[in-house]
């Protein structure tokens, strides 16, 4: 399955992506992502913390984006589509509370971004199975680019070093999992 984000943010200015291998059945993996508590997650579990403020430390990823400040934008079995939108740049942590799908499309206050967060999971050969994790950030207009492209430059080299830290705990977990059910 492919998760179709161009219908959310077509042209973002920023775009990554991570995927993990698991010995796993897709179901399992599903479920070892969806369950990873966010304090389970080193450094990133630290700067969700530090980015959301009063997020209990046991909220699960699955609980974190399906709630304020995240909109779930669509889900279906073994994916889902949130959305997040403000000044992700300030240390104000400014993130307006959306009221669904059509409020994140329709989302254009000037000097903001609209975020996507993307997580699926593909079948694969022999019980195998891939976990994938997309986000795409998009400014509203050339005022939020500029800060976007100044964000980007302190925190685009450590992306990859954090990025996919909770896609390797879920892993684990399902593979461990799936060991024990054997």
């Amino acid at each position: 399955m492919e998760v179709d984000l161009d219908t959310w943010l077509p042209a973002p200015a920023i775009r990554t992506t991570h995927r993990r291998e698991a010995a796993a059945p897709p179901d399992a993996l599903w479920a070892a992502a969806r369950g990873l508590r966010v304090d389970a997650t080193g450094p990133l579990g630290r700067l969700v913390r530090w980015r959301i403020p009063g997020l209990p430390a046991a909220v699960t990823f699955a609980e974190l984006f399906s709630a304020p400040p995240f909109t779930v934008l669509d889900e279906g079995d073994g994916w889902s589509v949130s959305g997040l939108v403000g000044r992700i740049w300030t240390l104000r942590r400014d993130y307006p509370a959306l009221d669904g799908a059509d409020a994140f499309a329709a989302w254009a206050q000037p000097g903001t971004a609209r975020v996507v967060f993307a997580h699926w999971v593909v079948p694969g050969p022999d019980g195998r199975s891939t976990l994938f994790s997309e986000a795409r950030v998009a400014p509203v207009d050339r005022g939020a680019a500029l800060r976007l492209r100044a964000l980007w430059a302190v925190v685009g080299p450590w992306e990859r070093l954090i990025g996919g830290e909770a896609l390797g705990r879920a892993v684990k977990s399902a593979e461990a999992a799936t060991l024990e059910r054997r």
